[in-house]
């Protein structure tokens, strides 16, 4: 078997390293997922599949084709190691281990995490600020807006599907988006009410207009990628000048310096794409658990800000 393959993986990777689904082009791959389909997705043959797949992974939604797709990308990775070449990605993806009915578990728990820390932290924010502070609403929407990210993150990586990957996509666009008013709100908007609406306005015109684009003309991988760096390099920037501006008088900003210089280094992570370790831990799942810490550390920052301003707004009100 090795030898009559052999040919197929040399002209394979003789097209090029470059493309993201170098395992699904492969031949072996997919003449096994056509045998698989004939002989185990159809008639009495389907039947059966369905009588003994376990009903967690029938709900989850996992098909005799996906299934067919699943040992067919583990037949072939044995193959590519067993001719010594690089393990390949199948359909834009590692191959991953699949635990139960999820299919990225190392992603999928570390999303998990990140939410339930974005909850705590809701939860906290809302017990210790009144919502008489400034910027109670404002934090408190971006709290939901990213408690829902983290909800579609999980849902993503525990069973990719289009739908699912454009939740996960868009709602992480949202949440650099809302970063980007809160920075706003923050910076301008307590001054200028009517300048932070209408710029939330157009964040909300460009989210809508991105997400249009996407859906209704093509999902470009490239361009969803280069229009988060944009404004993630903005979120930064902003925030960033402010803090520095305003550490020596407000010392709770080095909070949210440390997480914005953070969150651009271990963004890093994402550049050092490797076969998962143990075919479960890669660099976006190692990146996910490395977020959890620091997005407790800027819902500390919003807290101790909204503090801070609640007590300046009532101090001039006293005065008036």
């Amino acid at each position: 078997m090795a030898r009559r393959t052999a040919p197929l993986l040399l002209l394979t990777l003789a097209v090029g390293l470059a493309g993201s689904s170098q395992g699904d082009r492969e031949p072996v791959y997919r003449d096994c997922v056509l045998r698989c389909e004939e002989r185990n997705c159809s008639g009495d043959a389907l039947k059966h599949f369905r009588s003994r797949q376990p009903i967690y992974m029938s709900l989850a939604g996992w098909t005799c084709r996906d299934d067919c797709k699943y040992e067919c990308m583990w037949l072939t990775v044995g193959l590519y190691l067993q001719e010594g070449y690089r393990v390949p990605q199948f359909h834009g993806k590692w191959p991953f281990s699949r635990f139960l009915f999820i299919q990225e578990p190392a992603s999928a728990l570390a999303s998990l995490l990140n939410g339930l820390a974005s909850l705590v932290m809701l939860c906290r924010y809302r017990a210790s600020v009144p919502a008489s502070s400034p910027m109670y609403h404002t934090c408190m929407a971006f709290a939901w807006v990213s408690l829902n990210a983290w909800f579609w993150s999980t849902v993503f990586h525990t069973r990719d599907t289009d739908l699912t990957e454009k939740m996960d996509y868009f709602c992480a666009s949202a949440v650099i988006l809302h970063s980007v008013y809160l920075c706003c709100v923050r910076t301008v908007g307590l001054q200028h009410p009517t300048v932070a609406s209408a710029f939330g306005a157009l964040l909300l015109l460009l989210l809508t207009g991105h997400i249009s684009y996407l859906s209704l003309v093509h999902f470009d991988y490239g361009y969803n990628m280069m229009a988060n760096v944009a404004i993630g390099l903005v979120n930064l920037a902003w925030w960033l000048v402010w803090c520095l501006r305003n550490h020596r008088r407000l010392p709770h900003t080095r909070r949210c310096m440390v997480v914005v210089v953070l969150l651009q280094g271990l963004s890093l992570l994402e550049l050092l794409d490797f076969p998962p370790l143990f075919w479960v831990l890669d660099a976006h799942a190692i990146w996910h658990i490395s977020t959890i810490p620091v997005h407790t550390l800027f819902f500390r920052f919003l807290e101790d800000d909204s503090l801070y301003l609640l007590k300046e707004s009532e101090a001039m009100f006293k005065l008036d």
